[in-house]
């Protein structure tokens, strides 16, 4: 997701609008003394309330016009038919701006989110009320609330567009920098959640992220449908979070964009209390916190998930590997992130279960990717991508082979401390695995040497069942 440096380059994964850069700076200015992470909420719910309201009001006044012919403005339903959220006239946009220079401005735009929860049911318990607080300077929210006032978000020309949904990206990019580490807890960098839908390419079917931070898996999924081709409807959301701000701010970011998604009745932890037991997913896509130490493994050590060994309490790694394994349909791919460590650890009886998954034959792909792609740490970061069907129908039979792409050198410095892949990065590495696979049109597959590689199991247990690149000649050593 968008760090805005490169705003002019079309090669970039940055957002390219131009005025998001500008918007960020005067919101980051009346930040004063705030701490980010306390900011973000203010703001993102801000913005949040400008969409729906313009949204809201353009719908409003079309039903003006038709009032002749039957149409009634006031009438919640005329705006839920076109999935326009009812806005109160105590929340809507106009009603905040003229009194954002009052001292009350706090308790209105509180009540207003407390009004929006009311009438709309999805959004019961989702949105930030807690801006009459005393330590929120009065002031500078209506400054703030004059500063968003002067974006378009919802119109029609915009939503389609998605203006709102980038600008919400490159804020919460732009949080997750501010934040460091914390950040990153509810941000994945969007050119790692693009290659990972470029590889899955979630066509149709169940989606499912347990760890699903802000959401941008999700709406990843969504833009990959809709730009090959497809229909948003052709795929089906289900997620878990386990903070419940950032459940809330995945709420809100689905919501947006008229994503329609099942993340549960409320956040909950996806080890201790899985919302979605029976749920077997076509798709898992997922960047899990890295090797968390705190997930209460000592609870769990007779769980169902642990097919292929209990993983150790400290360290959640492999805990997540086969919670996904667990919730793969039978032809189902997963792909997700993991710390590098988990290429080649053998600590705690990591090892054993790694290789008890290469033998089970569900280690598919495999991509080292470059360092500094992450807000939350410098721990250098890898792709798995597991499958349980190797020889399904549609694609070569791949059964006993595991393919292996370096991509260490590959991105740009976007600033000083984080790097970006870029665009055609992106379509290469997918490009590479497409062809392994042997998806119609994605061309012959070939090892290339320092680049990739596809090593027979037999290779992959002389080397001890390590799964680095570079291991089985795919590096650069």
């Amino acid at each position: 997701m968008a760090k805005g440096r490169r705003n002019n380059s079309t090669k970039s994964n940055g957002a390219t609008l131009g005025f998001e850069a500008t918007l960020w700076a005067a919101a980051d200015k009346l930040r004063n003394n705030m701490d980010a992470a306390e900011y973000k909420h203010v703001v993102l719910g801000l913005i949040f309330l400008k969409y729906i309201s313009d949204a809201f009001e353009e719908r409003h006044a079309k039903l003006l016009k038709e009032v002749d012919q039957g149409a009634d403005p006031e009438d919640p339903d005329e705006y839920r038919a076109d999935n326009i959220f009812w806005v109160p006239k105590e929340a809507r946009w106009s009603f905040l701006q003229s009194n954002a220079k009052q001292a009350t401005i706090g308790k209105l735009v509180d009540d207003a989110m407390v009004s929006i929860e009311r009438d709309n049911r999805s959004l019961k318990g989702v949105l930030p009320k807690d801006y009459a607080r005393p330590a929120l300077d009065k002031q500078r929210l209506g400054e703030l609330i004059d500063l968003i006032a002067g974006i378009g978000l919802g119109d029609a020309e915009n939503r389609s567009k998605d203006i709102l949904g980038r600008v919400y990206e490159y804020f919460l990019g732009q949080f997750a920098s501010a934040e460091g580490k914390k950040g990153g807890q509810f941000y994945t960098p969007r050119c790692v959640v693009q290659l990972l839908v470029a590889m899955l390419a979630p066509y149709k079917g169940r989606v499912f992220d347990p760890c699903n931070g802000s959401g941008g898996m999700f709406v990843q999924s969504e833009k990959f449908v809709q730009a090959h081709g497809g229909h948003i409807g052709d795929i089906s959301i289900y997620g878990q979070e386990s903070n419940p701000t950032t459940w809330k701010l995945a709420k809100m970011n689905l919501a947006i964009r008229g994503i329609d998604g099942n993340l549960g009745p409320e956040h909950a932890d996806s080890f201790h209390r899985d919302l979605h037991k029976d749920l077997r997913a076509d798709y898992i896509l997922a960047n899990p916190p890295f090797n968390s130490s705190d997930w209460g493994g000592e609870r769990l050590r007779e769980d169902v998930r642990w097919k292929y060994g209990v993983p150790p309490v400290g360290n959640a790694n492999f805990a997540w590997v086969q919670h996904f394994i667990y919730h793969l349909a039978p032809s189902g791919i997963a792909g997700f992130v993991l710390a590098n460590g988990s290429m080649s650890s053998n600590q705690s009886g990591e090892g054993e279960i790694r290789k008890n998954i290469i033998e089970a034959d569900l280690a598919d792909c495999m991509v080292a990717l470059p360092g500094q792609l992450f807000y939350s740490t410098q721990i250098p970061a890898c792709l798995w991508f597991l499958a349980r069907d190797r020889k399904n129908g549609r694609f070569r039979d791949r059964r006993g082979e595991t393919l292996f792409i370096d991509a260490r050198k590959m991105g740009v410095l976007i600033d000083r401390v984080h790097r970006e892949l870029m665009a055609e990065e992106i379509a290469k590495i997918a490009a590479t695995y497409h062809a392994w696979r042997g998806d119609s049109g994605a061309g012959k597959y070939e090892d290339v040497p320092g680049f990739c590689k596809s090593a027979k199991i037999e290779e992959i247990r002389k080397n001890g069942f390590v799964l680095t690149p570079g291991r089985c000649g795919s590096g650069r050593g």
